[in-house]
């Protein structure tokens, strides 16, 4: 179906006419060319289709005439699209999907791997999709907004700033004082092990790769599929990472009844060059799809977000206004009146004093700072996430004073401004061991009895 439509499309730019771009065009081409055109798929599968080329042709058209000379227009050819039907179409029986084919063609029925978590009365649409070598079903259903008893509910008085990092996804500063980290390390962690075991895959294959041109053998395409499907179990690992940050953020925010959440929209840095490395860093951290997964949560939840300007919250101090030297590390100091607190948190609790589209919604001098930090996890489910993922060859890492054996915050909330995460860790050995749980080479004329370097 996509393939005909830019077939089409090519012959009409070859004889220089238009190109059919639009909903309504395209539906009258489907229509005009007779039944049994595209096979086994039916009018309202093939509709979808449609509508997906023409929405990706008119974005493109939008994006070239903003002055992005980048944005393309649909013209490369695909294996496999994403078919969507709507309500009244299909039918649900159990973990069964019965979809509708051409007229004169048996019905498709797709088997599900678990039961669907909305009503069937509710759900709307049904769209089959591919991805790392599997098929799956996505479903949008019509969820109604969460109902509280009266005087439970989230107060729009109650107003909190999120700040969005890597290390931590979430950084929350409510009203009172109280804070809210979310630890992304475990998402890191899985992007970190993925790079490196598709770098060892890529070396492994390196001798036995087809030439260009040539056709690949069945091994190489065992190691093809093999790598489609680690792809997408990677891709899976860390959205269902992502919607666990997001969960605890909205829970904790429903039981500090907070009525509105300001969103810090960093991804003005994004179009800025950082290096390979940082730049990879960035790409990584998928911030579009943590605003997005924040908001939609939010909104079920009866919680309003809006997106305000974050520049300068992590170098400017709450309490005086100046602005200071981007710390190094995780605690935010002040040099000018002393503040030390957790750089996060004090970016969110400034975050929550501004209004969408600049200005100031608080005061900051009547701000009340976070004092309690307290630790969740992201990405529990992953592997290596409540273990080592080490290398065994690598000597085992010593737990540091303060924190777990695996290496996390401890479990109850951190009093004070200052995450233990950061605190600094004194090792008195004669071997030291740096954060990192790897032993530090000594130079040769280092003194052994801590004295520092000999004369």
């Amino acid at each position: 179906m996509w393939a005909c439509v830019l077939e089409v499309n090519a012959w009409r730019r070859r004889r220089q006419d238009s190109p059919l771009a639009g909903y309504q065009e395209l539906c009258r081409q489907l229509a005009a060319s007779g039944p049994g055109t595209f096979g086994d798929l039916d009018t309202t599968g093939a509709r979808s289709v449609l509508r997906r080329f023409s929405d990706a042709w008119f974005a493109a058209a939008a994006r070239r005439k903003a002055g992005d000379t980048t944005a393309r227009f649909p013209r490369r050819r695909r294996a496999l699209v994403p078919v969507r039907w709507y309500h009244g179409t299909f039918t649900i029986t159990g973990r069964r999907v019965r979809i509708p084919c051409a007229k004169g063609s048996p019905a498709l029925w797709v088997r599900l791997a678990r039961d669907l978590p909305y009503p069937v009365e509710h759900i709307r649409s049904i769209t089959l999709g591919h991805e790392g070598g599997r098929l799956f079903l996505d479903v949008t259903a019509e969820v109604p907004v969460a109902a509280y008893p009266p005087g439970e509910g989230p107060d729009p008085g109650r107003v909190a700033g999120v700040d969005l990092g890597i290390i931590h996804p979430y950084a929350v500063a409510g009203p009172g004082g109280q804070g809210l980290l979310v630890s992304g390390r475990a998402i890191r962690a899985e992007h970190r092990m993925h790079l490196a075991d598709s770098k060892g895959r890529r070396r492994a294959v390196a001798r036995r790769a087809p030439k260009p041109g040539q056709k690949g053998s069945r091994r190489w395409r065992r190691y093809r599929r093999r790598t489609r499907q680690v792809e997408g179990r990677h891709r899976r690992r860390v959205r269902q990472a992502q919607h666990e940050a997001a969960k605890t953020v909205i829970s904790w925010a429903v039981q500090q009844r907070i009525g509105v959440l300001h969103v810090g929209d960093p991804r003005g840095v994004l179009d800025l060059p950082a290096g390979r490395r940082h730049n990879l860093r960035l790409r990584q951290w998928q911030i579009g799809r943590l605003i997005q997964v924040l908001t939609d949560k939010a909104t079920l939840a009866g919680i309003t977000v809006h997106l305000v300007d974050e520049r300068g919250t992590s170098s400017t101090c709450p309490r005086c206004h100046r602005r200071v030297p981007k710390p190094s590390g995780r605690v935010f100091t002040c040099p000018h009146c002393g503040y030390t607190g957790h750089r996060d948190l004090t970016a969110a609790a400034s975050i929550a004093t501004r209004a969408p589209g600049g200005g100031s919604t608080t005061s900051p001098a009547h701000v009340v700072l976070p004092q309690v930090v307290t630790h969740r996890r992201a990405g529990r489910h992953l592997p290596g996430a409540g273990q080592s993922r080490r290398d065994p060859r690598r000597p085992p890492r010593a737990a540091p004073r303060g924190q777990l054996a695996s290496g996390g915050p401890p479990h109850p909330p951190w009093e004070g401004s200052r995450s233990p995460t950061t605190a600094r860790i004194h090792n008195t050995t004669r071997n030291p061991v740096n954060v990192s749980g790897h032993r530090t080479r000594l130079p040769r004329n280092w003194s052994r009895s801590g004295r520092g370097l000999r004369a």
